[in-house]
């Protein structure tokens, strides 16, 4: 068959070429479409509240790159004042950052680099233009930048990773050539990060206690093993006197290293996370998992101990703006993998009585911010297939909606003006973001100021309609997730149907735009989408998310939610039963393979990173506890007929379905052994069968072009089996397709 799928030339971000775009005819989305997306990034408030500054990261599907600019925005005209402020062609520029008289703003760039990887230096810019100035020459490049609250001081760190030190750079001198920097900590070790203390006098980092020399030169000297569950120092916090520089250390000693840190508007108090001095539980994967919350007296350098939890991970320290409360979210009653409640006490009251907030709501109750007057807590959760705002009253212990969207809506608030920035995304709105003037504000859409539309393009797509459906599962209970229809969608006309199974599985399909695995693209091809939020999934209640914990207990209701979704598609008209296909990544490839096991009712699947053996997976993967509370808390060596009920690779031979197979190389989460398994036993059984493996050592594929061949490949599958086209994937026509970066066509149902 040949390969249906040639490259889009995305339009620039242009008002005119927008409109332009809209009075052409629309057509499909194609996979290339998705990789030429532009991306917003970074927004920056000014301190009156009326400009917002923001990146936009375009790529450069040739060069297999993107390169980030800076944009700004006028908050009271919104995205139709968008202009460009930097114009490098093959550079970046970063994290811009404004003074606090928003007279100048700071961004860094790698523009006047060279080298593979040109370091980044900072860059003094005015709003309403002209050239950007230089303002650093930090030799190894800058990292992590801001300026103090009372607007003195510019402070960066500088050096490489394993010698990085903070410097400053005073205000007042950069409005002629700046000064010269000056040193802020002269650490025994590096920094690892640092923040500044609300009133700008004081700046706090955490650093490592020793520096293994010998581990570096063994790296330098090319001795690369990887280390299972490596010691490494501790990390502690400190402080340092930006005026004297003298530095004072706030924790110390050899149980915990510490993370998270936050510190309260006057200055007095810090929170933090502190890891246990165990190199077994100090892993990345479960990190916060054997964390506990510490208040420090900042003055007395006094430590309270909070929580004593094990194994259950707690949220970062919230101060209330008034001083009085702390509080921080961690799962109900301190239960494992149960939703999150928020728990609060009076700052002043040592050892005092914690009041659990939010148990009245089902769903996720956590800290985003708090009202000026700390009576309510404002909080995003997801809410069936969208993402809304909430409040929390803190003394009535009720929590309200706030936001009514059939979208995907998370919400900021910008301490210096009290405004909120919304990160808004719908069926048919890439991710842009919006202005509210205050939380009364945000139940109310229209009074909303969008600033950003990073791709314009969308409008010359021709999108399928995406709806929330609800049907009854075998057990009579109710499951909901999206339906998107078919370009085009005529009623009473049966369409093919491709089941896009999420990860997780404790994630949600949403009403957002392209959703799934580039659903739009198969719609356009005359497909309709199932997006199944089946038990185990978020945003339809605690219940919905741990029915599928216990033994034996993983797939079966789970497997009964998809597949009468897909009864349910059937019976309504919509979908033909003949022309099924069936896709998912991560816990998504765990139903794949359960689905390849137990129905033939597929005409093809693709699995991506799924699981065969959850004996052997246990061990394989980067985490474990997760595992065991899905087999009831039981380990496999205690179970073992547990976890082998519950693995695909019992029921093998049951396999007709024609499978694709992808998977990372050095994939942590679901290892490719597990893939392996899985592609030889279709190739002794005489199942139609292809295995991909990409390169790279994450749980999903990072680089474009990869994603571009996995897409257009299970595309191409699916053609095959459903449909019944002739031939496959072929390498030529796709390298074809994207040297020619004119063309205009798209995949052809």
């Amino acid at each position: 068959m040949p390969l249906r799928t040639r490259l889009v030339v995305v339009p620039v971000l242009a008002a005119a070429l927008a409109s332009s775009i809209g009075a052409q005819s629309k057509r499909p989305m194609t996979f290339l479409d998705i990789q030429q997306f532009n991306q917003a990034g970074s927004p920056a408030l000014s301190p009156d509240g009326r400009w917002l500054l923001y990146t936009v990261s375009t790529p450069d599907w040739k060069e297999a790159r993107r390169t980030t600019d800076v944009w700004i925005v006028s908050t009271g005209q919104g995205v139709a004042s968008a202009r460009q402020l930097t114009f490098t062609k093959d550079k970046n520029e970063n994290t811009p950052r404004w003074s606090r008289d928003g007279g100048f703003f700071v961004f860094s760039s790698n523009r006047e680099g060279s080298g593979p990887t040109p370091p980044n230096q900072l860059y003094l810019m005015r709003p309403d233009g002209g050239e950007a100035r230089r303002i650093t020459d930090a030799k190894d490049g800058v990292g992590q930048f801001g300026f103090s609250r009372d607007g003195r001081w510019l402070v960066y760190s500088a050096g490489k990773s394993d010698e990085q030190q903070v410097w400053a750079l005073a205000v007042a001198d950069l409005a002629g050539s700046a000064g010269e920097p000056v040193q802020v900590t002269r650490h025994a070790t590096p920094i690892v990060d640092w923040q500044l203390s609300k009133d700008g006098g004081r700046l706090f980092f955490r650093a490592r206690d020793t520096v293994d020399r010998a581990e570096k030169e063994r790296v330098e000297k090319k001795f690369t093993v990887s280390i299972r569950n490596q010691d490494s120092p501790l990390i502690h916090l400190w402080s340092v006197d930006l005026s004297s520089r003298q530095e004072r250390r706030l924790t110390g000693g050899t149980e915990y290293s510490v993370d998270g840190v936050t510190l309260s508007d006057d200055g007095r108090w810090a929170g933090f996370r502190g890891a246990p001095n165990d190199r077994y539980k100090r892993t990345v994967t479960e990190a916060g998992s054997y964390d506990d919350l510490y208040l420090l007296d900042i003055g007395s350098g006094r430590i309270e101990r909070l929580t004593t939890n094990s194994e259950i991970g707690e949220s970062t320290l919230s101060f209330s703006p008034d001083g009085k409360w702390i509080a921080f979210s961690a799962a109900n009653d301190f239960m494992y993998s149960r939703d999150p409640k928020v728990y609060l006490r009076e700052l002043a009251a040592v050892g005092g009585t914690w009041r659990k907030l939010g148990d009245g709501y089902d769903g996720g109750v956590s800290v985003d911010w708090w009202s000026k007057d700390g009576r309510t807590i404002y909080f995003g959760d997801g809410v069936k297939a969208t993402m809304q705002v909430l409040a929390l009253d803190v003394a009535t212990n009720t929590v309200t909606q706030l936001t009514q969207d059939q979208a995907v809506v998370f919400a900021a608030k910008n301490d210096d003006t009290g405004t909120l920035l919304l990160t808004y995304s719908d069926p048919t709105t890439p991710s842009s973001l919006y202005l509210a003037r205050s939380e009364a504000e945000l139940g109310n859409r229209s009074g909303w100021v969008r600033l950003t539309n990073p791709n314009p393009q969308v409008e010359g797509f021709a999108l399928g309609s995406a709806t929330e459906i609800a049907w009854k599962s075998k057990d009579g209970k109710t499951v909901g997730g999206v339906l998107l229809k078919p370009v085009g969608y005529t009623p009473n006309r049966r369409y093919p149907l491709v089941v896009q199974i999420h990860g997780g599985p404790a994630g949600a399909d949403l009403l957002t735009f392209n959703g799934g695995y580039g659903s739009q693209v198969y719609a356009g091809a005359g497909y309709a989408v199932l997006l199944p939020n089946y038990r185990g999934s978020t945003n339809y209640g605690e219940r919905h998310r741990m029915e599928t914990a216990g033994v034996g207990k993983y797939f079966d209701r789970g497997f009964d939610d998809i597949m009468t979704g897909v009864d349910h598609l059937i019976t309504q008209g919509v979908v033909h039963p003949d022309s099924l296909g069936v896709m998912g990544w991560s816990a998504g490839g765990h139903y794949s393979n359960w689905i390849l096991t137990h129905t033939d009712r597929f005409k093809a699947i693709s699995s991506g990173a799924g699981t065969m053996n959850w004996i052997s997976m246990y061990a394989q993967s980067d985490i474990q506890r997760n595992r065991q509370w899905y087999m009831g808390g039981d380990l496999p060596y205690d179970n073992f007929d547990a976890y082998w009920k519950v693995s695909p690779l019992k029921y093998i031979k049951n396999a007709r379905t024609p499978t694709l197979i992808h998977v990372v190389d050095g994939d942590p989460r679901v290892p490719r052994p597990q893939s392996d398994e899985l592609h030889m036993a279709l190739k002794k059984l005489g199942v139609p069968t292809e295995y991909f493996v990409y390169p790279g050592n994450t749980h999903g594929i990072t680089e474009p072009r990869n994603q571009l061949v996995k897409a257009v490949a299970e595309f191409a599958w699916f053609e095959k089996w459903i449909r019944g086209k002739p031939g496959w994937f072929e390498w030529k026509e796709l390298l074809a397709t994207v040297a020619d970066s004119t063309a205009t066509a798209r995949p052809l149902p």
